[in-house]
């Protein structure tokens, strides 16, 4: 599929695919779609970040290629490896044989034959169906020598392999980071993204969000759902529920044919929507009552 050629079309795109996309992102998408710019989304864990590359990918027929971050993650294992142990065989094998000079061997074993691909790498590479989503996730969670790194490889969409030479890729990927922003990542490399900052959303659009991901539940539960939870989010908590915490809790409570939202029903399925025990805690006794009366009370309230 070709890219979208405005920003009310990303809006429908993305709609296609379950994902409810605001003007101010669906702007950002559109642009660094148009420019070739890499995006980088920042915000909480589990407002959608992620999911935006997933639902581009299918909506526009792109493979998607993920490096999922990690600390000690290195430039060498985000691009290549060699296959150690085919390599080993290789070498037994001719020795064994002894039908290669070793000039012959060296050639043979650094060869794409015993290429392992990492995903900047893979990301390079030639694709019928276009140029690829690459999602470089959470990368808050790795150090300084790898954004430098990072710095360089999206600036010129080329790798270096020392035995192979410079691989450059023929169509830029379509790159997409995200960051928790448990730490700041440095201003050079955000200077050559464009930025967007994605907050939890308003009622109305959670409201859109989660009839498009669990249209199964009822107006009335949904209502119900979404106002505790933006409720829950303004209290006291390590961990406030996210997006996708809020669509697995409507899934939890269709599983168990709840029509209401009650305390009993909250206490039993806060593992759905919270992921610390400490916060759990908070909940406990009439506190979800509290926050459920307070939703309630805001639903009433509104027309």
């Amino acid at each position: 599929m070709q890219l979208p050629p405005s920003i009310d079309a990303v809006q429908e795109l993305l709609a296609g695919q379950g994902y409810v996309c605001g003007r101010p992102l669906a702007t950002v998408v559109f642009l660094s779609l148009t420019l070739g710019r890499p995006l980088f989304l920042e915000g909480e864990a589990g407002v959608g970040k992620t999911e935006i590359a997933k639902a581009l990918a299918l909506a526009l027929g792109r493979k998607l290629i993920r490096l999922q971050c990690y600390e000690g993650l290195d430039a060498a294992t985000a691009v290549y490896e060699w296959n150690f142990p085919a390599q080993m065989v290789a070498i037994r094998t001719a020795e064994a044989t002894g039908d290669r000079s070793r000039q012959q061997l060296t050639t043979e074993l650094f060869s794409d034959d015993f290429l392992i691909e990492r995903p900047l790498l893979e990301a390079m590479r030639p694709d019928g169906r276009g140029a690829p989503i690459l999602l470089i996730d959470e990368l808050d969670r790795t150090d300084a020598p790898f954004e430098a790194f990072l710095l360089e490889a999206l600036s010129d969409f080329q790798v270096t392999i020392p035995e192979l030479g410079t691989i450059k890729a023929p169509e830029p990927p379509i790159v997409i980071l995200t960051s928790n922003r448990t730490r700041e990542v440095h201003d050079a490399l955000k200077r050559r993204c464009l930025y967007h900052w994605v907050d939890y959303p308003d009622f109305p659009r959670e409201m859109e969000i989660l009839a498009a991901r669990a249209p199964e539940a009822s107006a009335a539960l949904s209502r119900e759902v979404v106002a505790f939870v933006q409720h829950l989010r303004t209290e006291d908590l390590f961990k406030k529920p996210g997006v996708a915490e809020t669509i697995d809790w409507a899934k939890c409570l269709l599983a168990l044919d709840v029509i209401n939202l009650s305390p009993e029903t909250i206490a039993d399925t806060l593992g759905a929507i919270l992921k610390y025990q400490d916060d759990i805690a908070k909940l406990q006794g009439s506190e979800a009552k509290r926050i459920l009366d307070q939703a309630k009370a805001t639903l009433d309230a509104t027309p």
